[in-house]
């Protein structure tokens, strides 16, 4: 399998809770909590490791925060690199109202990056890795970062094959085709939407989206997340949709990460864009049932992969 390295910049640890009803102005008495390590990239190489697959995550990290973090990565086995960042590693959390099942997220920020570190770390990355390799930014930029520096990375990072799925300003900037293209970019339906003007109804409607994305040089491949919908993808030789085989929610945290752990793992094992993409849906399917942060689990991907249909529009 070519090699997958995934980069998380603004990584967090993640704690999740429950409590009985979330109220203002009360002190709420909340379930024992869960720790894990969480931002993007961290997600997907986490997924990537549980479908069975091998994912490299350079994670930068700092502080206490950072050793606890670190921690957690040592203890569930994955292979990972420490970069040292700027200041001390954030936190996450999430609380669900127990009464109504709606779950509250709260993310906080991280230190500040000036361009000259993330430079530096653009150099170690093309330095230690082969030109084939898959490297994947997943999540969001961190504070002082300009939108610009994803096309500096695809462009200092040459032949390897980079994978986008970021939000605010830099997807912004990336929608609008500043060369050179990564090999994937990836958007949900409510940036799909801000991006366009338009609704995006049907699936047909964001697929002739992401073509023209793709077509204005956003991507080579450009996929948009529906939701419950599935997920559309437009790549040179067409336009996808695939369902999402979801059987309830339980929690939404990490399903477009693992989307991209499935989506990644199956290119690099040399599948079809089409069936990585069938892969993505599966693993994203699979994420939603499982609690907290634990992402997609394989016995419900082995699962939920052959009801996984794919269609060309």
């Amino acid at each position: 399998m070519t090699k997958i390295l995934t980069v998380t910049f603004n990584p967090a640890l993640d704690l999740a809770t429950s409590a009985a009803r979330v109220a203002p102005n009360l002190k709420l008495r909340c379930a024992p909590e869960t720790a894990e390590a969480g931002g993007g990239g961290v997600n997907v190489a986490r997924a990537i490791t549980q479908l069975g697959g091998s994912a490299q995550a350079w994670v930068a990290l700092g502080g206490p925060n950072g050793e606890a973090l670190g921690a957690l990565l040592d203890g569930m086995g994955l292979d990972w690199v420490r970069i040292d960042a700027p200041g001390g590693t954030r936190h996450s959390f999430s609380v669900t109202d127990d009464a109504s099942g709606d779950q509250y997220r709260f993310v906080l920020t991280g230190p500040v990056w000036t361009e000259a570190q993330l430079n530096a770390v653009l150099e170690r990355i093309a330095t230690d890795t082969d030109d084939d390799s898959f490297i994947v930014f997943s999540g969001s930029m961190p504070p002082g970062s300009k939108p610009g520096f994803l096309p500096r990375a695809i462009d200092r990072l040459g032949a390897r094959r980079v994978v986008i799925d970021t939000s605010g300003p830099h997807l912004t900037h990336q929608a609008k085709g500043i060369a050179p293209a990564p090999y994937i970019l990836r958007m949900d339906s409510h940036e799909a939407r801000d991006l366009s003007g338009l609704p995006l109804d049907t699936r047909l409607d964001s697929a002739r989206f992401a073509e023209i994305l793709r077509q204005r040089g956003a991507g080579s491949i450009v996929v948009i997340a529906r939701g419950a919908d599935g997920s559309v993808m437009a790549e040179p030789g067409g336009l996808w949709h695939v369902t999402a085989a979801n059987e309830g929610v339980v929690s939404a945290i990490g399903a477009g990460d693992s989307f991209v752990g499935g989506m990644v793992m199956g290119l690099a094992g040399g599948q079809p864009p089409q069936e990585a993409l069938r892969m993505g849906a599966a693993a994203a399917s699979a994420a939603v049932l499982s609690e907290g942060t634990q992402l997609c689990l394989p016995q419900d991907y082995a699962r939920l992969l052959p009801i996984t249909a794919l269609t060309r529009l």
